[in-house]
């Protein structure tokens, strides 16, 4: 009798789920619900409370909301008996963080914090945090402290602590009144299970936390940040760090009254979104790389050994695979790039034509990018419109263009747009390999590379490599449905090891895409501009981006 597993992708916009048999991997039911209050980045939900710059919070009663409705509604599409269903699993955006009561309550929920913004979840891309983490990398330089290396030199403010430490510092009743400090995943395993855990890849590559080193950064680091902080691991975070494929728990009766559950079913470990994918896609050697492209772009690197590469998220032992490195990079802003151009460069006759032939704006605009010859545009962009996640690792970075003229069309807006995260992902590649890491076998995931080939082809053109795309639209889905049935265990009809429910379930490549040296060519003339660019706004020698945003906050008043 076949068994069954679902994953529950919690993406920065949507909740995406899918249900999995476990036989094959067969994906036999998806749904999709989109957050109702989407990113919350302009004002606080039913007031007039604005935020400041560089806020994106959430609602958590989103995420309850999804798992009210896509766990039904997989197993209605479906047809299974949901006696049949023996775990779940879900991945999560971070690092995203909310404080919650001991009972697991979260504070927005309470009339006294409905106000306050600091008392909601704090997204991933909440940059408002960088002059903490600023402060935090400048306070670990001085202090030698070993586990930066690990970190490419640099944390930013997506991690947890500076989050913590800004609403330490701006919001004291509510890191008083928390009593904990939990990334949303955890927080939404907590829900299900009933107990709280901590999945140990957001602690290793959000929290620096490194086992064989001992665990988090000493008591003495966070006093040297402020005394009051000494406590914050033992007072804000104290619960059992758990590992990949682990059950976190089991469903309880209460929620599987609540979510449409069997009750008793295993609930896998948590893992962050984007490293979910090399077990989606069966990726297990040194060398392999998933490139997950979505509203950002995360890339990540299975490794055989430990290197410490500036500039890179990190890496972490078992950070993907068990019994290998893991390796974390990527860029901040790639779909959200692309949804700016559709929204704020397209005049009206652009809206017509697309709305005449019944497609999107942004599907117009690619399509008329992908018209244009590789240096046609005679635009060349930096993709830093939601800050540098790496090699620079500085949020405070914003956007350019160069080279409009009166006869710059959208179309050449949006393809140098593409083509300067296609230049950043370069970069951070060269990076890898300048400091002797090698990139080994690329496979692409996430909407853009299903749904882009325009993209997908480009990028095979500017990196110099063929790019694999897996069959799957919902490979994170996929890798947590795929962990579930580890954690639930052969006797309830799943796995009792990761490689063997790989070799059943992972996803497939069903396309390749191989560069183009003509093309190539020509991009690596116009990658040598985006370098120079990249090095002269990034690296100090004009922080003019960094004044206009001083100037921004403070509404243009000197």
């Amino acid at each position: 009798m076949s068994k069954y597993t679902i994953g529950i992708d919690f993406g920065t916009l949507s909740g995406r789920a899918v249900l999995v048999d476990v036989r094959d991997g067969r994906e036999l039911a998806v749904s999709t619900m989109d957050y109702p209050h989407g990113v919350i980045s302009e004002t606080l939900p039913g007031t007039d409370i604005k935020l400041p710059p560089d806020w994106a919070l959430q609602d958590p009663q989103d995420y309850l909301d999804v798992l009210g409705y896509v766990v039904p509604e997989v197993i209605r599409k479906s047809g299974v008996n949901p006696g049949d269903i023996i775990g779940i699993g879900i991945d999560f955006t971070a690092c995203t963080m909310l404080p919650v009561r001991a009972d697991g309550r979260p504070l927005s929920f309470e009339e006294k914090y409905k106000h306050n913004p600091h008392a909601y979840v704090k997204l991933w891309k909440h940059h408002a945090a960088q002059k903490y983490a600023d402060r935090i990398n400048a306070t670990a330089r001085a202090r030698s402290e070993s586990w930066l290396g690990r970190y490419g030199g640099k944390i930013s403010s997506e991690w947890m602590f500076p989050k913590i430490w800004q609403v330490f510092e701006e919001a004291p009743e509510v890191y008083h009144d928390a009593a904990y400090f939990i990334e949303a995943a955890d927080w939404v395993t907590w829900q299900l299970t009933g107990k709280q855990t901590r999945s140990y890849l957001f602690a290793a590559f959000k929290c620096m936390y490194i086992p064989e080193a001992g665990g988090y950064p000493s008591e003495d680091f966070f006093a040297a940040l402020d005394e009051g902080l000494r406590y914050v691991v033992r007072d804000k975070m104290n619960a059992p760090i758990i590992f990949t494929c682990e059950p976190a728990g089991y469903v309880t009766p209460e929620a599987a009254a609540k979510f449409g559950l069997p009750a008793g079913i295993a609930v896998a470990c948590p893992m962050p979104d984007a490293h979910t994918a090399p077990v989606a896609l069966g990726l297990c050697k040194d060398g392999d790389m998933c490139a997950i492209m979505g509203t950002s772009a995360c890339y990540m690197l299975i490794g055989d050994k430990i290197t410490e590469v500036p500039g890179i998220c990190g890496v972490a032992q078992d950070g993907l695979i068990p019994g290998h490195y893991g390796y974390e990079a990527g860029l901040c802003c790639v779909g959200d790039h692309f949804a700016w151009a559709k929204e704020n460069v397209v005049t009206a006759d652009y809206i017509r034509e697309a709305e005449a032939r019944g497609i999107s704006v942004l599907k117009l605009l690619i399509e008329k990018a992908s018209k244009l010859a590789p240096g046609e545009s005679g635009l060349v962009a930096l993709d830093w419109f939601n800050g540098n996640r790496n090699i620079l690792n500085n949020a405070s970075l914003s956007g350019v263009i160069v080279g409009l003229t009166l006869a710059t069309k959208p179309e050449h807006i949006m393809r140098a747009l593409i083509e300067a995260t296609a230049f950043g992902t370069r970069v951070i590649f060269e990076n890898f390999a300048e400091h002797g890491v090698s990139i080994k076998r690329i496979v692409a995931a996430g909407g853009i590379s299903r749904k882009d080939p325009f993209t997908m082809q480009l990028y095979a053109d500017v990196l110099k490599t063929d790019i694999e795309v897996t069959e799957s639209a919902q490979a994170p889905a996929l890798a947590d449905a795929i962990q579930a049935a580890v954690a639930a265990g052969s006797h309830a009809g799943g796995y009792d090891s990761l490689g063997d429910a790989m070799a059943a379930m992972a996803s497939r490549c069903d396309r390749v895409y191989r560069p183009d040296p003509v093309a190539g060519a020509v991009y690596d003339k116009l990658c040598a501009e985006y370098k120079i660019l990249h090095d002269y706004f990034g690296r100090g020698e004009n922080n003019v981006m960094k004044r206009l945003r001083e100037l921004a906050g403070a509404g243009g008043q000197a």
